[in-house]
Order: structure tokens, then C-alpha cells, then sequence
């Protein structure tokens, strides 16, 4: 079977994490973090991303309250997701990313991370996080 390649991203208001994975080997890496608003994230080096990773489909993070209830971000993060869709015309799959922060900071302790460098990963961490969930749940070896 082909592998399947998949770019996440951890949508945020002022950071977008992002996070590259593939059906084949179902682990998520770490990419960059993206600047940008929630309004105008920056397209310009999405497009690269793109282009550089040629994914088969998107991910995106879609924040919860812990009793599954939409919270203030989500619609932002779905509007997100709508748009990758829209622009790229790629497949985008909302996965719930609860927790997906605490287990980053997590996996920056563990990894020994200063804290002073926690922000500049912590949201591409999160984006892997979400990747990584999604990946897992892929029945077999298909998309």
C-alpha cells in the first residue's frame, strides 16, 4: 500500500504548530511553528509547506472544553480547517487535540528542553501530539 502523507497543524490565535507524519511509518515529527493571526495566518509559508511535503491530506487540531463542548477557539479552528480545504483542496480531518499542550510540555521535560525554549516548540510539539493520535487511529495501512 502507499504511504500516506499528512501535515497537522496546532491552530492558535498568534502560533500554528505543524507536524508532518506518514501512514507508513505512523510517527508524527515536529516541523516549524507558523506566526500569524487568527485571521491571517501565514499563507505564504502554508504554501510552502505544501508544496515541500506534498500532503495527501490535512489535520487539524480541534480544541474542546473537557467535557467535549465547543469552546471559544474552535469555531476558529474549524473555520481553519475550512480553509486549508478551500485553498489547497486537500482532505482536512478535525481531531480532538485535549490535553495536546500538557502532553507537549511533557515531552519537552522529558526531552531535557530549557523552559526558555518550551514556547518556541511548545506548539509544534502540540501539533505532533495531534498527528500522532490521528495516526494511531488509522485502521491497517490505509489513509
Amino acid at each position: 500500500m502507499t504511504a500516506v502523507t499528512y501535515l497537522a497543524f496546532d491552530y492558535g490565535e498568534k502560533y500554528i504548530g505543524v507536524a508532518v507524519g506518514s501512514s507508513h511509518s505512523r510517527q508524527a515529527e515536529p516541523v516549524t511553528t507558523l506566526r500569524g493571526s487568527a485571521k491571517n495566518p501565514d499563507w505564504v509559508r502554508l504554501s510552502r509547506l505544501i508544496k515541500e511535503w506534498h500532503p495527501h491530506a490535512l489535520v487539524v487540531g480541534l480544541p474542546l472544553n473537557m467535557d467535549g463542548s465547543d469552546n471559544p477557539m474552535t469555531r476558529a479552528a474549524r473555520a481553519f480547517g475550512q480553509r486549508l480545504k478551500e485553498r489547497y483542496n486537500l482532505p482536512v480531518h478535525m481531531v480532538d487535540e485535549r490535553l495536546s499542550t500538557l502532553v507537549a510540555r511533557d515531552v519537552l521535560n522529558e526531552a531535557g528542553v530549557p523552559m526558555r525554549r518550551h514556547k518556541s516548540r511548545l506548539d509544534q510539539v502540540a501539533a505532533q501530539t495531534i498527528l500522532q493520535a490521528f495516526l494511531n487511529e488509522l485502521p491497517g495501512e490505509s489513509p
